[in-house]
């Protein structure tokens, strides 16, 4: 098997190494980021939804940065969120904020039950730029 190409944002290193997995991962082509929740410095849940929500999409900036990619090169998103009848209309509002113009990336939501103290989680593949497909 290849090693791994890992790509890490900055400053949090330390918190995917204790947690045990990766933010994202290099691969023929393209970038295969984690889920991201709304997780402070320290990876303790942000209280307020909205905050929350916003927090995982800037966790996920990071990322995809990192890699040399923005959210324009996403091609294919999912969302988990617990209690999606009660948080769907609040954690939507910040999209618009991150997602950009048309056409959009695919989209799958999914409603759970937990998500570790968090209510809100994304994970996205991108494209790599050609510049940044390792």
């Amino acid at each position: 098997m290849t090693k791994r190409d890992v790509v890490f944002p900055a400053g949090r290193q330390a918190l995917y190494e204790r947690n045990r997995y990766s933010p994202a991962i290099r691969s023929n082509g393209f970038l295969f980021v984690s889920g991201q929740v709304g997780s402070r410095e320290d990876g303790s849940p942000e209280p307020d939804l909205e905050a929350q929500v916003r927090l995982a999409f800037h966790n996920l900036t990071s990322i995809l940065e990192a890699a040399g990619c923005t959210f324009d090169d996403v091609v294919d998103v999912t969302v988990f969120m617990v209690d999606p009848e009660s948080t769907f209309e609040t954690a939507w509002k910040v999209v618009p904020e991150f997602w950009g113009s048309a056409p959009h990336p695919t989209l799958t939501a999914v409603g759970v039950t937990w998500l570790y103290g968090f209510d809100f989680e994304i994970k996205v593949i991108a494209k790599l730029p050609e510049s940044a497909a390792g």
